[in-house]
């Protein structure tokens, strides 16, 4: 599967439409952007159920902030709509095999159980 270009506009629905979404945050002054961009791109290929977006931090710099991307290139992982992977740096094609394939292996009803109870936790927290 190609690689999609990731808009602000575009962002939340892709999300939505998304099981697994992995998002490629990077400039086009970057050369380990410019290194990682064939593996990403080779690797989408191999996993026609995972959606792979990237993002210009140069062109959707409200959409880089509002993800607090810091370096690039940077990859996050997403499924079903929570955030399960953030990290700088360029990785190989058995790097990024090996993320995808936990990010599949995850138990995603723990992931949301866990969730709830660190919210809840938080909303019993005094407040001072």
């Amino acid at each position: 599967m190609a690689t999609t270009d990731l808009t602000t506009a575009d962002f939340q629905q892709t999300l939505e439409d998304s099981d697994i979404l992995l998002v490629d945050f990077w400039a086009d002054w970057c050369g380990p952007c410019k290194q990682f961009a064939p593996v990403y791109s080779q690797v989408s290929e191999q996993h026609p159920d995972v959606t792979f977006a990237k993002v210009d931090t140069e062109a959707e710099r409200e959409l880089a902030a509002a993800a607090n991307i810091t370096s690039i290139p940077t990859l996050m992982a997403f499924r079903e709509k929570v955030l399960v992977f953030s990290q700088p740096g360029a990785l190989n094609a058995e790097q990024l095999t090996e993320v995808i394939t936990a990010v599949k292996d995850l138990d995603m009803a723990e992931v949301h159980k866990q969730i709830a109870e660190d919210a809840a936790e938080q909303d019993t927290k005094p407040q001072g």
